[in-house]
């Protein structure tokens, strides 16, 4: 066995050696050759250009159901929606001390995102370099990630530490070895990825060049509205779905169309008639005051108002009362998708266990709702009788935006 001292980190080196450690980064994009590409392109582009977001809503139609239910159309959709831009993947308080970490997968890249002793946030490409095999699982804390397969060893900078057995080996440059690094940055509470390939610009860190970025116009808007890191995270729930990613985006960004229909309990504590949507470049927003009409006066879940905030292309802000939760939905293939719910509260009524217990199960109940509409409305995409629908132009305005944002990535 042999063992290697620490080496300086990937964006330590200088420009030269930079250049040939790219020769070792994955890419998350598909190789471009052979005619069965060119022929992949073709297929998507017409896919594509079945929508046309320069129609006006009153006039256009919904994209076509190809979009909810072809594989070949998922792939396109991975590597020019997700893998390119900002996605929320976390947030802090699951790294709030070092050695913490946690890990995840979009599409085909498994990452890890760790704090370092010094307080440093990192993320990674979580495969390890020598065969191949994941290095971490779910979440945890550890001076360093130990391959379970050959014991390859890295420290929390992404630095090889210790390679076992190479004795022998030729042409090993232990600084070309370490993990694959990815752009993080963090905004308010939430951790954000970048999974284009490249070494993380210095000013990414900086939380209004992260937030511009990503959230535009809207970031101070957010801010001011209580989305920010003063709330304790609570409790996290996952839902595996039977329906395409987009079919569950589509049902949050409708207005409120649905509400009064298929969520009577949520109805009832809702002024629906005061709600309302405003269009920011990559973000929607929803609000909506609340009623009088809750049955018990002293269960206050909502508050004064609801503001409801999407953050293009997967990322559901709900902000209500002493509360805020928010959706990550991650696609699982075509008919599938799974959304995790991460619940915050304020510090103020944290030790209300009947409360918490009673505002979950409420928004339990929403959700299993939510999940029985979004898996019928892909039943009825996969029938031959449904290819396009139709806006309503009053309340579906920030669908009609999801789908034009959709348009210019598929379609770059």
């Amino acid at each position: 066995m042999v063992v290697l001292q620490k080496f300086t980190s990937f964006h330590q080196f200088n420009k030269h050696k930079l250049s040939s450690i790219q020769f070792f980064t994955c890419s998350v994009k598909p190789r471009k050759h052979h005619l069965s590409f060119k022929i992949s392109c073709d297929y998507n582009k017409k896919l594509v250009l079945e929508f046309d977001p320069k129609i006006p809503i009153e006039e256009a139609i919904t994209p076509p159901s190809s979009w909810y239910t072809d594989s070949c159309f998922y792939t396109h959709e991975l590597n020019q929606v997700f893998f390119k831009g900002w996605q929320a993947v976390g947030y802090t308080e699951q790294i709030k001390e070092p050695r913490q970490y946690f890990t995840g997968r979009l599409g085909n890249v498994e990452y890890v995102v760790c704090r370092d002793d010094g307080g440093k946030i990192h993320a990674f490409h979580n495969v390890c370099r020598h065969h191949a095999s994941l290095l971490a699982s779910g979440s945890g804390k550890s001076s360093c990630f130990v391959c379970p397969y050959h014991g390859w060893t890295y420290g929390l900078d992404g630095v090889l530490l210790k390679a076992t057995r190479i004795t022998g080996i030729k042409n090993f440059k232990v600084n070309e070895m370490g993990l694959v690094p990815m752009r993080v940055a963090v905004w308010g509470p939430f951790i954000l990825l970048n999974f284009e390939n490249g070494v993380l610009p210095e000013q990414e860190s900086d939380f209004d060049f992260v937030g511009n970025e990503w959230l535009g116009s809207s970031s101070q808007i957010l801010a001011d509205g209580g989305v920010d890191s003063s709330l304790s995270f609570l409790c996290r729930r996952e839902y595996t779905i039977e329906c395409n990613w987009k079919v569950f985006c589509d049902n949050y960004l409708d207005g409120g169309y649905h509400v009064p229909y298929a969520h009577k309990g949520l109805a009832s504590g809702l002024t629906l008639d005061s709600y309302s949507t405003t269009i920011f470049e990559k973000v929607s927003i929803q609000r909506c005051e609340t009623g009088s009409a809750e049955k018990d006066q002293d269960f206050d879940r909502l508050g004064s108002k609801a503001l409801y905030a999407f953050a293009y292309p997967n990322f559901m802000i709900n902000r209500y009362g002493p509360w805020m939760d928010t959706n990550l939905v991650l696609p699982q293939g075509p008919r599938k998708c799974l959304v995790i719910f991460d619940y915050f509260l304020d510090s103020s009524v944290k030790g209300e266990e009947s409360f918490i217990a009673e505002s979950l199960e409420d928004s339990e109940t929403v959700q299993m709702e939510d999940i029985k509409l979004c898996e019928a409305v892909q039943r009825g995409l996969e029938s031959p009788a449904y290819c396009s629908g139709r806006y309503a132009p009053q309340v579906e305005k920030a669908m009609h935006h999801f789908h034009s944002l959709l348009y210019e990535n598929l379609s770059d």
